[in-house]
């Protein structure tokens, strides 16, 4: 196996590191303390082309594989968590679903626009009473004539009030199938559409510079024209678009882990205890060889699931296994940051409390850690048992 990286693949990570130091780091802590979503750092990761990454030209995108994508994700989340959660999101849950379930017609409408960092599309999912179970939706959407009336709600919705965002991808229940079981169809819904409403989230512990919205449809009328794939698709659509959103939200915890790891070593090698760096000391030294090899191993299991999916090979299980292993790890080192710190790690000053907060979402978002391990339990007894 080769694992070196392609020129193209590591001109990407020199410039997105670059791009990441340059124009984010100096804006991430006041972002995080102000919640405030930045519009021009949107634009400028859309100009830089991060937007569409893995989309054919034809629709805008850059035509690149999915592990120049996820490498991307990677080095923006190195700096800064709600800068790669904007960047990731909108790439895997906003622009996934219409790209690989949308029309001809569709495609050319929405993509193009998708992938400047001029506007952002949502993923409409989740629910308060819908967040591990997708299938507890209670979002309903009835036909009449040639529309649909959707009625509903959904919660903590990235990238779905800013002034960018125009829409968003809806699950409704849409009837019950043979069997008596709900039937689930999504629904392209515009911004601006009479009876859809955004409101941003605030008083978020994370990700405190990305949009995070509530999401409300009030007898909203949509064409039988804008939904996305076909009537009673609708779990499998969303169910298929996460299996690409966990590469993203793994690639969000390995860079999050290699963030604090290299904040931890630098600080590390600087502060002195006893008349000796704390590194100097192998209680420490032996915990960052630890995390050193845990993070290589993380990196090595998503670029692994990155490749199935490149050359088209079933890959859902080994993302569970990397959103699962790369969100943990995020918080082991996270953790382990802050320890080293020590009491300076708790205080704002210092970008390891912020990694140390932002980490907390990886194991939450887009499946939680409890349901990679069920994910990953069902594709073993199929494996082993039959």
């Amino acid at each position: 196996m080769n694992f070196e990286l392609t020129e193209e693949q590591q001109m990407i990570r020199s410039t997105v590191r670059d791009f990441a130091e340059r124009e984010i780091k100096p804006m991430a802590k006041e972002l995080d303390e102000k919640a405030e979503f930045s519009v021009e750092l949107t634009n400028k990761m859309g100009e830089l082309g991060l937007f569409g990454m893995y989309l054919p030209e034809q629709y805008g995108g850059g035509g690149m594989d999915t592990l120049s994508y996820i490498i991307a994700v990677e080095e923006i989340a190195r700096i800064d968590s709600s800068q790669a959660a904007t960047l990731a999101a909108h790439n895997s849950l906003g622009i996934g679903p219409l790209y690989y379930f949308g029309t001809e017609e569709q495609k050319h409408k929405y993509l193009p626009q998708l992938c400047t960092g001029e506007a952002l599309w949502a993923f409409g999912l989740t629910e308060p009473d819908a967040g591990s179970d997708s299938r507890g939706t209670k979002t309903k959407a009835v036909k009449q004539g040639e529309d649909y009336i959707i009625n509903g709600s959904k919660i903590f919705i990235t990238n779905g009030a800013s002034k960018l965002a125009i829409g968003s991808t809806v699950q409704a229940v849409t009837g019950e199938d043979e069997k008596g079981r709900k039937e689930y169809t999504t629904f392209i819904v515009e911004k601006g559409t009479p009876g859809y409403s955004s409101v941003p989230m605030h008083g978020k512990m994370m990700w405190r510079a990305s949009d995070t919205a509530e999401l409300y449809f009030d007898d909203l009328k949509v064409p039988v024209s804008d939904i996305l794939g076909k009537v009673g698709q609708g779990s499998k659509i969303m169910l298929q678009t996460l299996d690409n959103g966990r590469l993203s939200i793994a690639a969000m915890g390995l860079g999050l882990a290699q963030g604090a790891f290299e904040l931890a070593i630098n600080y590390a090698h600087e502060r002195k205890q006893f008349g000796k760096t704390i590194y100097s000391f192998q209680n420490t030294s032996f915990k960052m060889a630890e995390a050193a090899t845990k993070i290589e191993m993380a990196r090595t299991l998503l670029y692994k699931a990155c490749w199935l999916k490149d050359n088209k090979k079933p890959f859902a299980k080994e993302a569970a296994m990397s959103k699962y292993y790369c969100s943990e790890i995020a918080k082991e080192v996270a953790d382990l940051g802050v320890q080293i710190h020590g009491g300076y790690g708790l205080m704002k000053d210092y970008d390891i409390e912020r990694f140390y907060r932002d980490q907390r979402l990886l194991q939450i978002g887009e499946g939680t850690s409890e349901i990679q391990k069920l994910v990953i339990a069902r594709y073993l007894a199929d494996e082993y048992i039959g």
